[in-house]
């Protein structure tokens, strides 16, 4: 994790927040790269669920919504509270599932330590200019809510039938006691969840479904099998009949990336008792009506991306180049899948001091850049531009040389196999939309 984390900041995927201050605890901030990856990991979800599945349409709802909605789901009652122990020596507080030791001793000073108390994940905020009882509301704690409440607008609008999904990507927040692993887990995070509406019998049925299809999702974007399992849940949340998670095996254990839930008729049936609303769904063809049941697929982005990083890292030893006879130290590798990729190719004028090449270089890089995310680099030797390409995992490296200038062909060099082939300027845009 260590030399994961100095990747990620000393090439610009990601970096702790407010540095010039000292940072803020379990904060992140997605530089260059690191976003680039994000909302590619973004897009791939956003369309295997939208284009890829049928029935399934998309939402942005409000992070600020009437503080009723999260009484109705459970959230402000135990069920959605950790159990919290303070030190009565250093005053420093614990998840008490995470104290390894039974002698009610603090991990850090050895204190005496208190009772456990129920402290609740909920971040509260207040709207408008006096903070009271009256103008409390709550930061979301998750994004499903939003598509609950929108659950009849959208069947209506869109004149949908059951079984249909909405899916939604999109901040949550969650006052964790202790947030760790750097954006594993921390306060605010991203959320791409979708809510699959059905009829109650055939809830076994979909959840099935959705458990095979989000695996295999994750073995598409190329994450080893080795790596991922299936975890059916010992203990359910409050919501849940049924749940199972999508487990990666990061460097710090087994954890979960995505957790796949039946949820009954939880969220729409309490809904519908809090807000006297009635949010039943009718068949006019049939006749029936009935309150839907809910399968949940809930994945982390940040989780995601950690998963990607960590997924694509390689160390060679002795490097890869073996055009000079020089001793090499281990070169670094991110093994992105294609279109994971932040930069999709780097535009390399062989020598910086030829103005010609350096300008038929730049007339490649516009070329390109109006259809794919290319970077332009003209600092240092080749070999070690090429190495800084790979340790951000660009697919593609294009080389301008003196015979560009003589035919108008480049060297595309591929990241994985390092195998070099020559290629008109003109086939360029086709070479790297086929590949």
């Amino acid at each position: 994790m260590e030399k994961i984390i100095s990747l990620c900041k000393q090439r610009g995927f990601i970096n702790q927040s407010s540095e010039p201050y000292g940072g803020f605890s379990s904060s992140y901030d997605y530089g260059p790269l690191g976003v680039e990856l994000k909302n590619n990991y973004k897009k791939l979800w956003w369309d295997e669920m939208t284009k890829n599945q049928n029935g399934i349409v998309g939402l942005d709802s409000a992070i600020l919504m009437n503080p009723r909605i999260w009484e109705a789901s459970g959230h402000l009652s135990a069920g959605f509270a950790d159990k919290l122990v303070e030190c009565k020596s250093c005053h420093k507080r614990f998840k008490l599932q995470d104290l390894e030791n039974q002698e009610n001793k603090c991990p850090e000073c050895g204190g005496e330590l208190m009772s456990p108390k129920n402290f609740n994940l909920m971040m509260k905020t207040f709207i408008g200019p006096v903070e009271d009882e009256a103008s409390l509301t709550y930061l979301r704690a998750e994004t499903c809510q939003g598509i609950f409440m929108n659950f009849k607008w959208i069947e209506n609008s869109m004149r949908l039938k059951i079984p249909f999904g909405v899916c939604q990507i999109g901040k949550a927040f969650r006052n964790e006691i202790t947030p760790s692993n750097f954006t594993y887990r921390t306060r605010e995070f991203e959320q791409m969840e979708m809510e699959f509406f059905i009829k109650p019998e055939e809830a076994e049925k979909w959840f099935d479904y959705w458990t095979n299809e989000r695996f295999n999702w994750y073995l598409k974007l190329g994450i080893k099998k080795e790596n991922l399992r299936l975890t059916p849940h010992k203990e359910l949340a409050h919501y849940a009949k049924k749940g199972v998670d999508i487990e990666y095996h990061f460097p710090f254990g087994w954890n979960e990336v995505e957790g796949i839930h039946h949820r009954g008729d939880w969220d729409l049936g309490n809904h519908s008792k809090y807000s006297g609303k009635d949010l039943s769904y009718y068949n006019s063809e049939t006749g029936e009506k009935y309150v839907p049941y809910v399968i949940e697929t809930s994945a982390g982005c940040d989780r995601g991306v950690l998963m990607l990083i960590i997924d694509s890292y390689r160390e060679i030893e002795g490097g890869r180049t073996k055009t000079t006879t020089a001793t090499k130290e281990k070169e670094t590798l991110l093994q992105f899948n294609y279109q994971l990729a932040p930069i999709k190719a780097a535009i390399l004028p062989l020598v910086k001091k030829d103005e010609q090449l350096v300008q038929k270089a730049k007339e490649v890089y516009n070329l390109l850049r109006q259809y794919f995310r290319v970077w332009y680099d003209e600092i240092d030797s080749i070999g070690r531009r090429y190495r800084r390409q790979d340790e951000i995992g660009t697919p593609w490296c294009i080389t301008i040389d003196s015979e560009t200038l003589d035919n108008n062909t480049v060297t595309v060099r591929n990241r994985d196999t390092m195998a070099q082939e020559r290629i008109s300027i003109q086939q360029l845009k086709t070479y790297l939309e086929e590949n």
